[in-house]
C-alpha cells in the first residue's frame, strides 16, 4: 500500500475536521510524529497514518503488526459509550459521533470512529474488531470498505469466539497491505477466477430486509453480473436459508455456548442446547453451500442507518451479519450504492473458511464493476 497522505497531513485533516465528526477518542499530536523519525524507509508500511479502534486498539494483534511493517497510528477512534443496549454509534473526544453522509444518523458501529475516519478521509486505514457486524454494519453505513476475518485467523481477546480482527479502508485494494503484514503466511492469489459462481440472499431466510435497501443491493448485483465478475446460481439447491441465530448469537454472547448445560436449571440447559443445534444446524447448511458454490451475497445490513435515538423497537441491524460470527466465515462490506434519501448501503460478501485472500480479490474485482457514484 503507497501512503496517500504523510502522517502531519492526516493530523491536520484530524484537527480540522473531526471536531464536527467525532471519530477519535484521542489524537496522538506528539507520540505520532516521534515514531516517524523512527521508521526504517524499507519497510512495507513506512510512514503510513492509521488509527486504531478504541482506547485498547494500540495493542491489538493488528496494530502491532501494522507498527512493525512501519505504519504509524495517529490515534485511537470511537466506540459507543455506556448507557445504552444497542451498539451502532460511536461517542468521540468531541460529542457523538455522526454519519459523514447524513449527520442526523449514526455510522454503525461498534468501530465507528474507525470507519467515519476512513470515509472523511482522516487516515487511510483504521483497525476494527468484529463480534456481530462491528466492522461490517459501520463500513455499509459510511461507504467504505469492510473485512471481517476468519475465526482463528488473527489472535484475538475475545473468549467466545464471535469477534475476530478486521480492517477498514476506503478501497478494497487498500486492505491488501493490512492483510500481507498481519498474517503470517500471505499466499497472493493468481487472479480472482471470474466470473465467480454466487448466490444472491435479500434476507438469508428469515430477515425483514428494507425494500429500499434490498433495491440498491440488488442493483448492485445485477452489475456484477452484467460485469463479468459473478454469475448467480439460480437452482433451488443453491438457496440459503439459514435458522434465525439471533437467540444462539445472544447465548453465546452471555456464555451459553456449546456443552454449557452442567450446573444449569432446566430452562439454563435446554436454551444451551438449543443454541448448539442452532449453531450445528447453521453450520451444516453453510458448508454444503461453499461446498458447491464459493461466493454468497447479501445486503450487509436489512436497515438504512438510523437515527441517533436509536434503531427502534425489534430492529436488529446485525439480522444479516451475525450469523457469520457465530459460523466463524470472512466476510466483507462493499459499498453498493446509495438510497434516495441518501443513506450508503453495503454488499455483503461472504467465502469458506480460510479463504479471506481469495474474498478479498474478489472485493477487488467487484469494487471495479461498481464505481459507486458518492453524493
Amino acid at each position: 500500500m503507497t501512503p496517500r497522505w504523510t502522517v502531519a497531513e492526516a493530523l491536520d485533516r484530524i484537527d480540522r475536521l473531526d471536531p464536527r465528526l467525532c471519530a477519535f477518542i484521542e489524537v496522538w499530536h506528539a507520540r505520532a510524529p516521534a515514531r516517524v523519525r523512527t521508521v526504517e524507509g524499507q519497510l512495507p508500511l513506512a510512514g503510513l497514518p492509521f488509527a486504531v479502534k478504541g482506547p485498547t486498539g494500540i495493542r491489538s494483534y493488528a496494530a502491532r503488526r501494522l507498527i512493525a511493517a512501519g505504519a504509524v497510528p495517529v490515534g485511537s477512534t470511537a466506540v459507543p459509550g455506556p448507557g445504552t443496549y444497542w451498539q451502532t454509534w460511536g461517542r468521540g473526544a468531541h460529542g457523538r459521533t455522526v454519519n459523514p453522509y447524513r449527520a442526523d444518523r449514526t455510522p454503525g458501529g461498534s468501530s465507528a470512529g474507525s470507519a467515519v475516519a476512513v470515509a472523511a478521509g482522516l487516515v487511510p486505514l483504521a483497525t476494527g474488531s468484529d463480534g456481530a457486524g462491528s466492522v461490517r454494519i459501520p463500513a455499509a453505513w459510511c461507504g467504505v470498505f469492510g473485512l471481517k476475518t476468519t475465526r482463528g485467523l488473527l489472535p484475538s481477546p475475545d473468549r467466545t469466539g464471535l469477534a475476530t480482527a478486521g480492517v477498514l479502508t476506503r478501497r478494497a485494494a487498500d486492505a491488501r497491505g493490512y492483510l500481507r503484514c498481519v498474517l503470517d503466511e500471505y499466499e497472493e492469489v493468481g487472479g480472482a477466477g471470474v466470473p465467480v459462481p454466487a448466490t444472491y440472499s435479500p434476507d438469508l431466510g428469515f430477515a425483514r430486509t428494507d425494500p429500499g435497501v434490498e433495491a440498491v443491493v440488488r442493483a448492485a448485483v445485477g452489475r456484477l453480473v452484467a460485469g463479468g465478475v459473478v454469475r448467480l446460481d439460480q437452482a433451488t439447491a443453491a438457496r440459503v436459508e439459514l435458522l434465525d441465530p439471533r437467540e444462539a448469537w445472544l447465548a453465546v454472547r452471555g456464555g451459553a455456548g456449546a456443552g454449557a448445560g452442567a450446573g444449569f436449571d432446566a430452562r439454563g440447559a435446554r436454551n444451551a442446547r438449543e443454541t448448539r443445534e442452532t449453531r450445528e444446524e447453521n453450520d451444516r447448511r453453510l458448508d454444503a453451500y461453499f461446498a458447491r458454490t464459493p461466493l454468497l451475497l447479501t445486503p450487509v445490513t436489512p436497515n438504512r442507518p438510523h437515527g441517533h435515538e436509536g434503531p427502534g423497537v425489534d430492529v436488529y441491524s446485525t439480522e444479516l451479519t451475525w450469523a457469520f460470527n457465530l459460523s466463524g466465515h470472512p466476510a466483507a462490506s462493499l459499498p453498493a450504492g446509495f438510497t434516495p434519501d441518501g443513506c450508503p448501503v453495503g454488499l455483503q460478501l461472504v467465502a469458506a473458511r480460510g479463504k479471506d485472500v481469495w474474498l478479498l480479490e474478489i472485493a477487488r474485482a467487484a469494487e471495479r464493476a461498481l464505481p459507486v457514484v458518492r453524493p
